[in-house]
């Protein structure tokens, strides 16, 4: 059986993963801010008059250059990619593991959506008992529409190899 189509593989990547975000929501914002690199790496503040006109709201708070600062700004579509990104990746495994395992795409689908979804939630309350940190709930939506979108791209790849066979 060839790795990619152990469903063993799925789920230990879809686990690491969860350590990852385990982890990371165990760190104080102040542990993970990336503002000193940001400003080192992006001196001059590039593409910053392309970016003042953007605003909007986010969790009750306005997100734009004026009410952030630049650094804090482009932190915030960081960490925001990074959510998206994980769950992305969550919400795919399990999918993967779970259709290989039950050879059903839209129970797999089903049930890694709330599996991820799920853990989002969960990933939300620790980060309320972590200090220096505010669970969300739009990072928990963020989150389950990463889960989303690599279950529906599961879906949609899986039903273009069952249609060529």
């Amino acid at each position: 059986m060839r790795i990619w189509k152990n469903p063993n593989f799925y789920l230990i990547v879809g686990l690491l993963v969860m350590a990852v975000l385990f982890y990371s929501s165990y760190q104080t914002y102040e542990q993970q801010s990336q503002i000193g690199l940001l400003e080192n790496v992006l001196k001059g503040e590039p593409f910053k008059d392309k970016l003042m006109n953007v605003r909007f709201m986010y969790a009750g708070s306005e997100v734009s250059i004026q009410a952030k600062g630049y650094f804090s700004f482009v932190e915030f579509f960081i960490r925001k990619a990074a959510h998206f990104m994980t769950y992305f990746l969550l919400g795919g495994t399990f999918c993967l593991a779970l259709f290989y395992k039950l050879k059903n795409i839209w129970w797999s689908a089903f049930f890694a959506l709330l599996a991820a979804a799920g853990y989002a939630g969960m990933d939300e309350f620790h980060q309320m008992l972590t200090g220096g940190r505010t669970p969300l709930f739009q990072d928990v939506m963020l989150d389950a529409a990463g889960a989303l979108t690599a279950i529906l791209l599961v879906i949609v790849v899986t039903s273009i190899k069952k249609a060529r066979r």
